[in-house]
């Protein structure tokens, strides 16, 4: 289902109206992975990082989206949550899906405060994670 059908039955759904489709239609493929990149420094306990960023040049392309509300000059306050975006990279298997996230974390530029970035090229580098063999214990064994 593209965008436009998906957006014509969310307005139908918030209509009272029935899907114009069911469970069964769905079909999935392929894969996906989020990183949340956070102000935070990942060497000194995920500490969060107060500041104005510098330079905010997200990454794109296929199969990249990025979730942000944040821009150059963006004052970080301490009051908040330390997101300042959510990466989500897709491909047709898992392995894809990595090879994209990795690509798209070396073009995400983010200059004035630490970010999580750094944290998560390691993760998707550890042979642990590739091959799957990870708990939610993964980062308190791995890192910290």
């Amino acid at each position: 289902m593209g965008q436009d059908a998906l957006i014509k039955n969310q307005i139908l759904v918030a209509d009272g109206k029935k899907l114009e489709f069911t469970q069964k239609d769905v079909q999935k493929t392929g894969h996906a992975i989020e990183c949340r990149i956070n102000a935070e420094d990942s060497q000194n306990n995920f500490l969060p990082a107060t500041g104005t960023l510098n330079q905010y040049i997200v990454p794109g392309g296929p199969g990249i989206r990025v979730d942000s509300g944040v821009f150059p000059g963006y004052a970080i306050p301490p009051y908040y949550d330390s997101m300042l975006a959510k990466l989500i990279a897709w491909g047709g298997n898992r392995r894809e899906a990595i090879a994209t996230m990795r690509r798209a974390l070396k073009e995400f530029i983010i200059s004035g405060v630490k970010t999580t970035i750094p944290f998560h090229q390691q993760v998707l580098g550890s042979e642990a994670f590739l091959r799957g063999n990870y708990t939610t214990n993964y980062i308190k064994e791995n890192f910290l």
